[in-house]
């Protein structure tokens, strides 16, 4: 787990499919290999980029077995392999054995699925998933799904030993600190990696340095990296905003130019995430970067009902054209055919 402490990359995992919506093998181990590529420190599959429907379709274990093989075969590096975990105690155990067997090297532990729980019973279950894979906490913003959690939840979350990371999403900085506060509240901040998924703050939060106040004295901690979907586009950009980010925030000073930066990323976020229409398209707008890259061949996702929001299409061509650079297209044209091969 060396590297996912060290910060890395992680882009959230999207779903090729064919136009009858059945798995394209082909582009997705072309995803994957682009990822690698792109210089991605490791994949998140099975996550909600990657649609949660692939469960009811039979496709947990072979999109989760296709990402790690491709992953092995193709790259130079070790991957660090994240597994989405979803569902009950019975069926997040599942999982996390499936993915264990595969060589994922940790689960992101979703707790939507336990949503009218209290947190007594919420710390039963990721106690229970933690003793099958080490366990990347996730707090998932409540506009897809989220619940709100308390910091007394997260110190409790932080002391289970093999909680090695958690993905902080909220989308709202009062409950990030929450998340902060309870892992230095459990004294668990040399064990437990801090990744953004907050999407509207993604610059920000890697160049913050949080100071939280224990036993009269000041604990810093830094958000090291990012699990994030909206990374799984534009990868190779992403990668060079973090590395950037990373070292001004060693340096201790922060460009204007970087800070200026955010809020073009968190603009072009607003598109890609369909805003404007709470989120409906934050998977398809992902998908449309893609498919107009031509990774993907098509919109198809698993709902034949989700697509893009009203307006997000022209949204996504409005920031495309604001901010050349944030894409990376000429990466994308240079090197697909290999990917496709």
């Amino acid at each position: 787990m060396k590297s996912l402490r060290a910060g890395a990359v992680i882009p959230a995992h999207p779903l090729a499919l064919t136009p009858s919506r059945a798995l394209d093998e082909r582009r997705q181990r072309a995803l994957s290999r682009y990822y690698v590529d792109a210089g991605a420190g490791g994949l998140a599959v099975g996550v909600h980029t990657t649609q949660f429907a692939i469960r009811e379709a039979g496709l947990y274990e072979p999109v989760l077995r296709l990402a790690a093989e491709t992953a092995a075969d193709w790259a130079s590096r070790p991957m660090i392999m994240i597994a989405g975990l979803c569902g009950g105690t019975d069926q997040a155990r599942r999982e996390a054995g499936v993915a264990r067997s595969l060589g994922y090297h940790a689960g992101l532990l979703s707790l939507a699925a336990l949503g009218q729980a209290d947190e007594d019973e919420l710390i039963r279950h990721s106690e229970a998933i933690a003793a099958e894979i080490p366990v990347v906490g996730f707090y998932l913003q409540r506009a897809v799904g989220g619940r709100d959690l308390s910091a007394a939840f997260w110190r409790r979350f932080a002391a289970i030993e093999n909680v090695v990371a958690i993905k902080m999403a909220p989308f709202d900085r009062y409950r990030t600190i929450d998340v902060i506060r309870g892992v230095v509240e459990a004294r668990a901040e040399d064990r437990v990696a801090l990744y953004t998924g907050n999407d509207d703050h993604i610059l920000l939060d890697l160049v913050t340095p949080f100071r939280m106040v224990r036993d009269g004295e000041e604990v810093e901690m830094r958000i090291r990296g990012g699990l994030l979907g909206h990374w799984s586009a534009w990868t190779k950009r992403a990668v060079e905003m973090h590395a950037r980010a990373r070292a001004a925030a060693e340096a201790g000073a922060i460009p204007a130019d970087l800070l200026a930066l955010d809020s073009q990323v968190t603009d072009a976020n607003g598109a890609l995430f369909d805003v404007r229409n709470d989120f409906a398209g934050c998977i398809a707008g992902c998908h449309e970067v893609l498919r107009r890259q031509g990774l993907l061949e098509n919109m198809a996702l698993l709902d034949p009902e989700e697509g893009l929001g009203p307006g997000q299409a022209a949204e996504i061509d409005r920031v495309s054209a604001a901010y050349p650079h944030l894409a990376d297209d000429a990466f994308v044209k240079e090197n697909l055919d290999r990917w496709l091969s």
